[in-house]
C-alpha cells in the first residue's frame, strides 16, 4: 500500500514539474507604439499561467494581422527562469488616419467621387471613427463608428448616420425615367464575436427614401417619400491569413435584410445575399483572389429593386447604376503579381474577370440566363501599396465589356475591389 502511495506522489510529481515547464509565465506584446499591449492581452487567447499552445498562439497571431492598424505580426517563445516560458507577441503597426478616395468613370463621360477621412485606431483599441463626402450629380455625406471590442474581446457596437443623394435610374417599361434619390439613415449594430472565426452582427436602422422625378414628368411618373425600418443580420466566418500584400483562406460572409414600409408602392421586402471569397498564393509573387455573389430578394414588379448593376460594385467598366434586379449572381476573379517590392512600396498588376447576371423586377430564374442580362468585363489593373499604410493600395482598373450593348471604362479607388 505505501508502495503504491509512494508510486502515485511521484507520478504526480512528474507530471507536476512537466506542466510548469510548459506553462507560460509571461505574455509581452513589443514593437507597438499606439496599440495598446492592454488591447493586444484583452484579444489573445492564452494568458500567463496557461499551458503552452502552439495552436492558440497561431490563432492569436492571424488575429492579431487582421486588426487594421496592424501590417504584420509574429511570435517568439524564449525560457524563462521560472522553468516556464516568456511569449512575444512582435507587432508591425501600420498608420491609421487614412484617407480615402473613390472616384470613376465610363465613356458615356459620368464620373463621380467618394473622399473620406477615417481613423482605424482611435485610443490604441481598434476603434474605427470617420465619414465621407460623395460628390455623385448631387452631394452626400456620412459618419461611422465602430468599435468590435467595446465591451469585451467578443461584445462590440457600430453606429451609422448616412445622407446619400444619387441620380438614379429608373427602369418603367418602355422608359427609362430618372430620379434624384436620398436616403438619410440612422444604424446601430451590435458586435458579436464567437471565436476566431465566426462573428454575427444584428441591429436596425431607421430610414427615409425620396425619390424626385428629374426632368419634366409627362408620364406622371410616381415620386415617393418613404420611412422605413429595416432589421439586418450578418454572419460572417472568416479563416483568412494575411502576409502584407497577399491573402490566403477562404471567408463567407452572409447578410440579411427585412425592410418594412408605408408606402405600397415601395412594399415591404426581404433581402439576402452570401459572399463566398477564395484566395491563394501562386509562387512566390502571385495571389488569385475570388468572390462570388449570389442574392435574392422579395420578387416584387417594382423599378425600384435593390440589387443593381453597378461599375463601384460588382462589374468594373459598366458605369453607375445602369440596371436593377431582383435576383444577382456576380462571379469577380483576378490575378495579382507583384511587379515591383522594395522596403515599404509594391507594384501590383492584375488581370481580372467581371461576370454578373441579373433577374428582373417580377421575373423568374431563366432571367439569369438571359443574353441582356449578363455581363462580362476582362480587363487590366496597377496597384500602389504602402505597405505600413492601411488599406493604403491606390488601385486604378480598366474593364472592357464583351457582352451585348457593353460599355468600357476606368475604376479608380482605395483599397483592393474586394
Amino acid at each position: 500500500m505505501k508502495i503504491k502511495l509512494l508510486l502515485c506522489m511521484l507520478l504526480f510529481a512528474f507530471f507536476s514539474v512537466g506542466a510548469q515547464q510548459k506553462r507560460i509565465s509571461d505574455l509581452k506584446v513589443q514593437g507597438n507604439k499606439k496599440i495598446k499591449s492592454s488591447f493586444i492581452k484583452k484579444l489573445a487567447s492564452l494568458k500567463s499561467g496557461d499551458a503552452l499552445d502552439s495552436l492558440k498562439i497561431e490563432e492569436d497571431i492571424k488575429l492579431i494581422k487582421r486588426l487594421p492598424s496592424v501590417s504584420h505580426a509574429y511570435y517568439q517563445v524564449f525560457p524563462s527562469e521560472d522553468g516556464g516560458y516568456n511569449i512575444f507577441y512582435n507587432i508591425e503597426e501600420n498608420f491609421t488616419l487614412i484617407p480615402s478616395v473613390n472616384f470613376y468613370t465610363t465613356d458615356n463621360d459620368e464620373f463621380a467621387y467618394r473622399l473620406g477621412l477615417y481613423e482605424f485606431n482611435a485610443l490604441g483599441r481598434n476603434i474605427i471613427f470617420g465619414g465621407f463626402y460623395q460628390k455623385d450629380v448631387f452631394d452626400s455625406h456620412a459618419l461611422n463608428f465602430r468599435a468590435p471590442f467595446l465591451f469585451s474581446k467578443h461584445l462590440g457596437l457600430a453606429v451609422n448616420y448616412q445622407d446619400l443623394t444619387t441620380l438614379e435610374p429608373v427602369f418603367f417599361e418602355g422608359e427609362t425615367a430618372q430620379y434624384r434619390y436620398n436616403n438619410k439613415s440612422y444604424e446601430v449594430l451590435g458586435l458579436y464575436r464567437f471565436d476566431f472565426h465566426n462573428r454575427l452582427e444584428l441591429g436596425v436602422n431607421y430610414f427615409t427614401e425620396d425619390y424626385r422625378y428629374r426632368g419634366e414628368n409627362i408620364n406622371n411618373r410616381p415620386e415617393l417619400n418613404v420611412h422605413k425600418w429595416l432589421v439586418k443580420g450578418i454572419y460572417e466566418h472568416n479563416n483568412l491569413n494575411y502576409d502584407y500584400q497577399y491573402v490566403s483562406g477562404f471567408r463567407s460572409t452572409f447578410n440579411f435584410q427585412y425592410v418594412t414600409s408605408t408606402n405600397a408602392a415601395l412594399p415591404d421586402f426581404f433581402i439576402g445575399w452570401n459572399d463566398f471569397f477564395y484566395f491563394a498564393r501562386v509562387g512566390d509573387k502571385g495571389n488569385w483572389a475570388n468572390r462570388l455573389r449570389m442574392g435574392l430578394s422579395s420578387n416584387d414588379d417594382t423599378p425600384f429593386a435593390p440589387f443593381s448593376v453597378d461599375n463601384n460594385l460588382n462589374i468594373r467598366g459598366v458605369g453607375n447604376t445602369i440596371d436593377r434586379g431582383t435576383g444577382v449572381i456576380v462571379l469577380n476573379s483576378e490575378y495579382r503579381h507583384t511587379l515591383y517590392e522594395k522596403d515599404w512600396f509594391v507594384l501590383q498588376g492584375n488581370a481580372f474577370i467581371d461576370a454578373g447576371t441579373w433577374r428582373n423586377p417580377g421575373g423568374d430564374f431563366g432571367d439569369f440566363s438571359r443574353a441582356d442580362n449578363v455581363k462580362i468585363y476582362p480587363g487590366l489593373g496597377l496597384r500602389f501599396i504602402n505597405k505600413k499604410i492601411y488599406n493604403a493600395i491606390f488601385r486604378i482598373d480598366y474593364g472592357y465589356g464583351i457582352s451585348e450593348n457593353a460599355t468600357k471604362g476606368f475604376v479608380f479607388g482605395i483599397g483592393q475591389y474586394f
